[in-house]
């Protein structure tokens, strides 16, 4: 009797590697990456800054092209262009000061060219998932950074896409602040179903947030491990205390030659 094939991850990261070429000279920005991701995951990238995060969150966007090894999204293998499946929230919201909250939410739809009508509902939808269904006619300026942020995340799922890419989101938020999106994204995260990959330099942050983990040392980014994060659900922020969270984030700290 012959086992069921295997299932097919989402995302499937095969000796990835990218080098930069500017004046004459290389810089070899990530090398050798491998990882599969399921659909419905949440996975953190964690290193340190400068270390090819960003670069890996940019070719899995199609904005750059690898040099050599893998990649693959669903059915599409690379290289690819940037599609109606993949949305992205950088670290700054970069919301369009001249549109309102529901207009900037909208752009990605009017860009595709999907029904207005229907994805302007979806739009509000999405505001109210994210808290800020008092804000939709509002302006960038009149908001807050966790609420310009909350705005930009709702701006990068109103096209329905299987992916969302994150880099750094929270940032320029201070503390407190950052504390409150990392629980509003689990939530988030919990409603949508959608695959999240979540780029930070943040440890702890890392450790909340992924269903799993990615470590890539300094540049050039090489994978050192990548494991699944077992905590109690739903996760509060007093996970923080406990005794297996403080494990796996001294698992990345020795990981990273930092213990």
């Amino acid at each position: 009797m012959t086992s069921p094939a295997a299932k097919q991850p989402f995302i499937r990261l095969e000796g990835v590697s990218k080098t930069y070429r500017f004046g004459g000279k290389e810089f070899l920005a990530v090398s050798d990456v491998t990882m599969d991701i399921e659909e419905g995951q949440l996975v953190a990238l964690v290193g340190p800054s400068g270390c090819g995060k960003s670069t890996l969150l940019k070719v899995l966007a199609g904005l750059h092209n690898h040099d050599s090894g893998t990649v693959q999204i669903g059915n599409e293998v690379s290289p690819f262009t940037p599609g109606r499946d993949i949305g992205m929230v950088f670290q700054q919201a970069l919301l369009l000061k001249w549109r309102t909250i529901l207009d900037n939410i909208l752009l990605p739809a009017e860009i595709l060219g999907l029904p207005m009508a229907a994805s302007r509902e979806r739009a509000r939808d999405l505001i109210e998932m994210v808290g800020i269904a008092n804000f939709a006619d509002a302006y960038p300026s009149q908001l807050s950074g966790g609420m310009q942020q909350r705005a930009s995340i709702a701006r990068s799922l109103v096209h329905d896409p299987k992916l969302i890419l994150m880099d750094e989101p929270f940032g320029a938020l201070d503390a407190l602040t950052r504390e409150r999106m990392n629980l509003e994204l689990m939530r988030i995260w919990k409603e949508s179903g959608k695959t999240i990959l979540f780029v930070t330099h943040g440890i702890q942050e890392a450790v909340f947030l992924g269903s799993k983990v990615a470590v890539l040392t300094a540049g050039p980014a090489r994978m050192a491990a990548h494991f699944d994060v077992n905590l109690p659900e739903p996760r509060t922020l007093s996970v923080k205390t406990s005794e297996q969270f403080g494990q796996y984030t001294k698992q990345i700290y020795a990981l990273l030659g930092m213990d």
